[in-house]
């Protein structure tokens, strides 16, 4: 076993990211919560609010979705 084997990734050599598992949002979207409104049963877990809109996307830490914020950021108050 060669040395590159037994080294583990870093954080910048991360495995891709799940195409089926990537949900676009926008603004009607929010607040964002996982699960989403309508999952099936199978696929719940305790909800989770996540913050998109700082950074345009957020993976959620229960199920691993990833959520891309592709709408106009909303107005602050």
């Amino acid at each position: 076993m060669s040395e590159t084997e037994r080294t583990p990734p870093s954080a910048a050599q991360e495995a891709p990211v799940d195409a089926e598992r990537v949900v676009p949002l926008g603004a009607a979207d929010l607040p964002l919560t996982c699960p989403r409104p309508g999952a099936p049963l199978w696929a719940r877990h305790p909800r989770v609010f996540l913050d998109v809109t700082t950074t345009g996307e957020v993976t959620c830490p229960y199920c691993s979705a990833h959520y891309i914020f592709t709408g106009e950021a909303p107005k602050r108050h």
